[in-house]
């Protein structure tokens, strides 16, 4: 058992059931593995929040710079071919609401989604043609992640691609 498929297992237990729901016997019954042998990899609720969270990020942050060419305004567009690769893909678009449901029992483990949240929205003026309808372009984005996170089946595959060009069209 490898300690993404226990923290899919969290993920699942989480997006089916609730936070209330999510204990180390849930997540080990649902990865079919002993509680012992969740314990191995992650010895508390506590360190499996904190894995679920870094592995949003990091996923978050490797997919920004394999679209990021650093080009004068990549950054945006790269944010936003990101999201909608998560977004329209498997079922990962549940993984950071997951990891925000889940560190929203303890201020303490959102304290690294709140830097990333800092470090994928503070973006330099000068980084973008118009550093204003970059900033609204990550939003909507943020926004689209939001209510998909709420309602996957709102939009179909068309709606998405029609989000998408709008999204980039606004940066130029």
């Amino acid at each position: 058992m490898t300690k993404n498929s226990l923290l899919d297992a969290a993920e699942a237990v989480l997006s089916e059931h609730g936070t209330q729901a999510l204990t180390l016997t849930a997540v080990a019954d649902r990865a079919g593995v002993s509680k012992g042998g969740l314990l191995y990899h992650f010895p508390s609720k506590e360190a499996l929040v904190k894995a679920m969270v870094a592995r949003v990020i990091e996923e978050f942050d490797d997919l920004i710079a394999a679209h990021d060419d650093g080009t004068p305004g990549s950054y945006t567009r790269a944010y936003v071919e990101a999201t909608f690769e998560i977004l329209t893909g498997e079922a990962r678009a549940y993984r950071r609401w997951s990891a925000i449901t889940a560190a929203a029992t303890d201020p303490g483990q959102g304290l690294p989604l709140n830097e990333a949240m800092r470090r994928w929205h503070g973006r330099a003026a000068g980084e973008d043609a118009d550093p204003v309808a970059a900033a609204v372009v990550r939003l909507a984005a943020e926004g689209l992640w939001e209510v998909v996170s709420h309602a996957p089946e709102l939009y179909d595959e068309e709606q998405f691609a029609a989000l998408k060009r709008r999204l980039l069209a606004l940066l130029g």
